[in-house]
């Protein structure tokens, strides 16, 4: 379609306010967005939407519509409905580089303009099934009527009589007909083989099967892989950031109307997708000033005045916190050229969003946390509602905080967030950047006190460090592990570790190579007994005299004895150090 088509829709509200001699230039689609640098979700052609919310002052206007311009997109549609007016900064700079710029009133949905660009589009190539696409404009209607991805895909079944999932990175159900009764096996799978084939840089529809049934996996939202500019790096982080659409069929033997359709669908959903994330931005921005407030050393009373702020926009009708609890994730990879760290940090931010999310359809968890980037991280602020008769968190104690709180069951544990992002990523991290790509996470204890919260953040980054010094893709660390030796064992270097666990342990493994005496397992056995005979034998099916034995082999090979509580520490630290 061209650009005046726009001004010939059905709908009013649209208004031209620069680029009247551009108006000849084609769309080829739309995109949603917020970002203050959407260039990495860009491929030329596009009528951009947007909110404004990356407008901070007026020096923000001339970079943005550059990076647009840069991108070869055809128009830039800016919405009143949050900050009223087009400022003037805008308009001057879309003259200055060309941009055509319309103004969308307040009653006018982006999701209208979205959906009359999509059936322009599309709508010649798709012949009858164009239809549908018009009943899909529901899919971002605001009140009742609206119904969000799940109206969309009660569509793609009752028309095409298709079966479709939309699907976090991680395999979260988003929306799907049962999607809660979507096997989580066979929606880790499918998420996982769609990373992987983003990370090959395979064009979707990706093909995949999962528990014998055949799934064509589409991404929503970004560059598609193999998309000019984007890298098999830009790619996957693309992916990790946005949703995929999983329909059970096999795209292969498909039309090209009916996948003309289904990237439209795609299309539809990512704009939902922006439209979640942009409802997140306040909380985003709150939290933003409380970390800085931490970063900067504030007196709690001024940090605990912030929260007292935070709290009412990430707990609606809660009015308050009790308690807040830290946690930061990072990714990262060795080897080969890297992509810029705020990329990353949003890219792990979405990560820790999708782990955060929970797991019942419909009821978004990650709705009530802030997470932002900072210094190459990605920091969630976590706040737990005050119970009847509770007092609110945000005060001013600075005193250290006496045993665990209470009302701390519903805290976050790092072997939940670790269970929920393990399986999949591995699959989509691996190869990301040579061996080396990962996603650490460090969570803190829930503490009620602004006081308390500078140390949550010093405790969350510090279980991330203990993550990262551990093997695996994917790692995370709790604050309990912190008062532990795990917490000093992954700092202890390399050649230090090697040589420790080489002077205890080498004579051992040695001895079972040639005898196949089983010593070492005699050991793990017998420290993880406290030293008891009689429980360690029975552990292992073995007389006590057998096992006394064994023991006393280990302490002549190595000259260690293992009554001495110190020489039980030292195999114990050099078994964990293997």
């Amino acid at each position: 379609m061209r650009l005046r088509a726009l001004l010939d829709s059905p709908f009013p509200g649209l208004r031209i306010l620069s680029g009247e001699e551009e108006l000849d230039r084609p769309v080829r689609g739309v995109m949603t967005t917020d970002l203050r640098d959407p260039s990495r979700y860009l491929s030329g052609g596009e009528l951009v939407l947007t909110g404004l919310a990356w407008r901070r002052g007026p020096e923000d206007s001339e970079p943005f519509v550059r990076v647009l311009a840069a991108a070869g997109v055809a128009a830039l549609a800016a919405g009143e409905a949050e900050l009223g007016p087009v400022p003037g900064d805008l308009v001057t700079a879309c003259a200055r580089h060309r941009m055509p710029l319309f103004s969308v009133d307040e009653k006018v949905a982006f999701a209208t303009v979205t959906e009359h660009v999509v059936r322009q589009v599309s709508g010649e190539r798709a012949g009858d099934l164009a239809a549908v696409v018009e009943r899909h404009r529901r899919l971002m209607s605001p009140g009742p009527a609206g119904g969000g991805p799940e109206v969309v895909l009660d569509l793609l079944g009752s028309d095409l009589d298709l079966r479709a999932w939309v699907l976090s990175p991680a395999g979260r159900p988003v929306a799907g007909p049962g999607a809660d009764r979507l096997p989580a096996s066979v929606r880790t799978r499918l998420a996982g083989e769609h990373l992987a084939a983003v990370r090959a840089g395979r064009p979707g529809p990706h093909r995949a099967v999962a528990d014998g049934a055949v799934y064509s996996l589409f991404p929503v939202g970004g560059p598609p892989a193999g998309a000019e500019g984007a890298g098999p790096r830009g790619a996957v982080l693309s992916a990790l950031s946005g949703w995929l659409l999983a329909v059970e069929a096999d795209a292969d033997e498909w039309p090209a109307e009916r996948l003309d359709l289904l990237h439209g669908v795609t299309r539809l959903i990512a704009a939902e997708r922006e439209r979640r994330d942009a409802a997140r931005s306040v909380g985003r921005r709150l939290a933003g000033e409380v970390l800085e407030l931490l970063r900067i050393g504030a007196p709690s009373a001024e940090v605990a005045a912030r929260l007292r702020v935070t709290a009412p926009a990430l707990l609606p009708g809660a009015g308050a916190a009790s308690l807040w609890q830290v946690i930061v994730a990072r990714l990262d990879w060795e080897g080969g050229p890297g992509l810029p760290e705020d990329e990353r940090a949003r890219a792990a931010g979405a990560l820790l969003e999708e782990a955060l999310a929970g797991p019942v359809v419909g009821q978004d968890a990650a709705d009530r946390v802030a997470v932002v980037p900072a210094g190459g991280e990605a920091v969630a602020l976590v706040p737990f509602p005050a119970a009847p008769g509770q007092e609110a968190g945000g005060g001013e104690a600075t005193g250290e905080e006496a045993g665990p709180p209470a009302g701390t069951e519903g805290a976050f544990a790092a072997a939940d967030l670790l269970d929920s992002l393990r399986t999949p990523l591995e699959r989509g991290l691996d190869g990301l950047g040579g061996p080396d790509g990962r996603l650490t996470l460090g969570v803190s204890a829930a503490v009620h006190s602004a006081g308390g919260l500078r140390g949550a953040l010093e405790e969350a980054r510090h279980a991330r460090r203990v993550a990262a010094a551990r093997p695996g893709r994917v790692c995370a660390a709790g604050h309990e592990e912190l008062a532990s030796h795990v917490l000093l064992l992954p700092f202890v270097p390399d050649d230090v570790r090697r040589a420790f666990t080489a002077r205890l342990l080498d004579p051992l493994y040695e001895y079972d190579r040639r005898h196949r005496a089983e010593l070492v397992p005699t050991l793990e056995a017998f420290l993880a007994s406290d030293g008891s005979w009689t429980r360690c034998a029975a552990h292992l099916r073995l007389h006590v005299n057998t096992l006394r034995y064994r023991v006393g082999r280990i302490e002549r090979l190595t000259g260690r004895d293992l009554s001495r509580l110190e020489d039980k520490v030292d195999f114990f630290l050099a078994l964990r150090m293997r």
